[in-house]
């Protein structure tokens, strides 16, 4: 990595160092919110976008070029690994992705297939290469993955759940195979990362969508120990993201696997779960929600975020999910204009 991108803003957070100004990236900052993106969905699929390097990396600068964020995420997806196991995904209007067939039984884990990333998935590598190359050469590039757990619900329920009782059943009745299912998914989500690090991302993050509806207990024996060794396997080369959604009463749990940052969603007070965690960084977190009222409201519940931390050093603003497709796309530019402004003029005064 070159000195310009190692001083990058961002990356300097991700080392909780002090920045001018508190950096600002957003989950799906490329997204159908965009006139851009929506110009290019109307000629092709989502999973074409994804699985089109081309593609996927024009989506990955656009989105840099046209809200002024300090670091870029990849444009992709969570479940393209599934395919590689052999897995059908569609995406389906209202219902979201689909993943057919479901793992309905314990014996067929053994019949999931050891996976070679660069065959199955070297287009993602060649998106990457391509968005690198088209960055600024002093904004880093973030590159991410499913977390095992969410990686194996998706599998087990065959899409999206509100409960997940098919895949907690799965693992509270079949413990040898949930170990050997978790073992198959953290092995290929490392190869994937660090597949993406060889090609040319500065940080990675690990989406745990699901996993806040865990109870500690469970998390700690049946997740913790599969989510460290992605962790461990990547972190000595680029700084780990982890992020969940509703995860308040894991975050102790969740710090234990080693990650860099700490991802936190809109339900919980930043200052008081970072002051809890202690020595980590963190990133987020405002409701996504938020960007749908007005430049006021904008405003007031940004500033309230960054005043509440005063430029502690190693905060990333992010959202507390991903921004939401009926955002008007002049609030997304703003809400990061904000954040520039008002952490620079707290830095130029400390």
């Amino acid at each position: 990595m070159n000195d310009i991108l190692y001083q990058s803003r961002f990356l300097k957070a991700c080392r909780r160092e002090k920045t001018d100004v508190t950096p600002v990236w957003l989950m799906r900052q490329a997204g159908r919110y965009m006139k851009s993106y929506r110009a290019l969905r109307a000629k092709h699929s989502f999973l074409e976008m994804c699985r089109t390097p081309e593609l996927a990396a024009r989506v990955t600068v656009d989105a840099v070029d046209q809200l002024g964020v300090d670091a870029a995420i990849l444009f992709s997806d969570i479940l393209l690994i599934l395919q590689a196991f052999g897995r059908e995904l569609r995406y389906e209007s209202e219902v979201g992705p689909v993943v057919t067939p479901a793992l309905t039984e314990a014996r067929l884990v053994g019949r999931l297939p050891r996976i070679s990333v660069d065959e199955s998935l070297g287009f993602v590598f060649e998106a990457v290469r391509l968005a690198r190359a088209g960055l600024p050469p002093s904004l880093p590039l973030i590159g991410f993955a499913g977390a095992p757990f969410t990686l194996a619900a998706y599998l087990i329920e065959g899409g999206k759940s509100h409960q997940f009782v098919k895949t907690r059943s799965f693992m509270y009745q079949h413990p040898a195979e949930w170990d050997r299912l978790m073992g198959k998914l953290s092995d290929a989500t490392s190869d994937y990362l660090r597949g993406q690090i060889d090609a040319g991302v500065q940080a990675v993050q690990v989406f745990d969508s699901w996993v806040g509806c865990l109870s500690p207990a469970d998390y700690r024996n049946s997740v913790l120990p599969y989510t460290e060794r992605i962790v461990a396997s990547v972190r000595s080369r680029v700084p780990v993201i982890y992020f969940g959604t509703q995860t308040a009463a894991l975050l102790p749990w969740m710090k234990k696997t080693g990650c860099d940052v700490m991802g936190l969603d809109w339900r919980v007070d930043l200052k008081e779960e970072w002051d809890r965690l202690g020595r980590t960084a963190v990133m987020g977190n405002l409701d996504p929600a938020v960007l749908l009222a007005s430049r006021a409201d904008i405003k007031r519940n940004a500033e309230a975020i960054l005043r509440s931390v005063a430029g502690r050093p190693g905060h990333i603003f992010n959202l507390g999910h991903g921004v939401l497709p009926t955002t008007p796309p002049d609030h997304v530019k703003y809400l990061v204009d904000v954040v520039h402004r008002f952490s620079g003029a707290r830095s130029r005064l400390s």
